[in-house]
């Protein structure tokens, strides 16, 4: 209770008052008089310091109240694994599973005692017909019988001998014309006939070509015929310069061939006639020079157009000519139509 606290301290600063005094009045040399009339308490001082733990008492005799039920803690790690316990009671049986898929066939069993003798079975049908016997013994002789019906025409007997010749026959009618003989004799040699007339001369068709490319000319133009500049042989002017294309003046066969220096690119080749497709060469550039060649044979009318064009387009046109490289377009007659 806070009021003895207060007394207690009001009275110890009264004292500590007239202590104080009674040294004032000596020191002066005074008589201490009465004392005076209490002055205001003064004001409440700074808390002591706490004191230091004291001995820990005994043990009451009596156990104080129970206290409430604390929180539940954290629930704790797994236990290890007991012990196996003993075996239960057996339970009851459970319900029939699904039946499972037929197992293996099994090794054959043990055979058998013999059963008891079935009853007698119903009569069965007749059986096949049985083989032929043996003849048995002729029987008696048996009455003549009626006479019977006239039997088939029967065979033609052999021819008999020759009669006596008969009067001689009229004339007959002529007789077909024989075989040729056998070849006579050479007959002498007949005089010589007058000379005849002059016949005309044979003649003999020619058509040729052989031609090239040249530094101008080289990696030609695609879809187009080549040109080929460089003239080799052309005595019959059958090979065009200025269009590249080849024309036929005398029907036959013809044989066509072309060998290629292909360089810097891949090359793609085709021979036309009359605008139509009739033998491709592709040869692809590696690193160095290359050469590529085809042929034919065809058969031309006359007015047919024979040429060389690039296909593929511009990255097909490696057809390659300098000082020391050729590339060469070349047709013949073989024989006239």
């Amino acid at each position: 209770h806070p009021c003895p606290k207060f007394l207690t301290t009001l009275l110890l600063l009264l004292l500590a008052i007239r202590c104080v005094a009674q040294e004032q009045t000596q020191t002066k040399g005074c008589v201490c008089g009465y004392p005076g009339i209490p002055g205001d308490p003064g004001h409440n001082g700074s808390p002591g310091r706490d004191g230091r733990d004291g001995i820990r008492g005994e043990k009451g005799d009596q156990a104080g109240p129970i206290g409430p039920a604390g929180n539940n803690g954290y629930k704790g790690d797994k236990g290890e694994l007991g012990a196996v316990g003993p075996a239960g009671l057996k339970g009851k049986r459970g319900d029939n599973g699904e039946r499972g898929p037929p197992g293996k066939m099994g090794p054959q069993g043990v055979q058998g005692p013999i059963g008891l003798k079935g009853n007698k079975g119903e009569l069965g049908l007749p059986g096949p017909q049985g083989p032929k016997g043996d003849l048995g013994i002729p029987g008696p002789e048996g009455q003549k019988g009626e006479t019977g019906l006239r039997g088939d025409r029967g065979i033609q007997g052999p021819l008999g001998p020759p009669g006596r010749p008969g009067p001689k026959g009229e004339i007959g009618v002529p007789g077909h014309k024989g075989n040729i003989g056998y070849r006579g004799d050479r007959g002498t040699r007949g005089e010589k006939g007058d000379r005849g007339e002059k016949g005309d001369a044979l003649v003999i068709s020619k058509s040729a070509f052989c031609v090239g490319l040249t530094a101008l000319t080289k990696l030609p133009a695609a879809n187009a015929p080549i040109r080929f500049d460089r003239i080799i042989y052309n005595q019959q002017n059958h090979y065009e310069p200025q269009t590249g294309r080849f024309t036929c003046s005398v029907a036959g066969a013809y044989y066509f061939t072309y060998h290629i220096t292909v360089f810097s690119r891949n090359v793609k080749v085709v021979l036309m006639k009359n605008g139509a497709k009739i033998i491709h060469t592709t040869d692809n550039y590696q690193s160095s020079e290359d050469q590529a060649a085809g042929g034919a044979v065809l058969h031309l009318e006359i007015g047919d157009k024979v040429w060389l064009q690039v296909a593929g387009g511009e990255l097909y046109n490696g057809l390659f000519a300098d000082e020391d490289d050729d590339t060469t377009f070349s047709g013949f007659l073989i024989f006239s139509a």
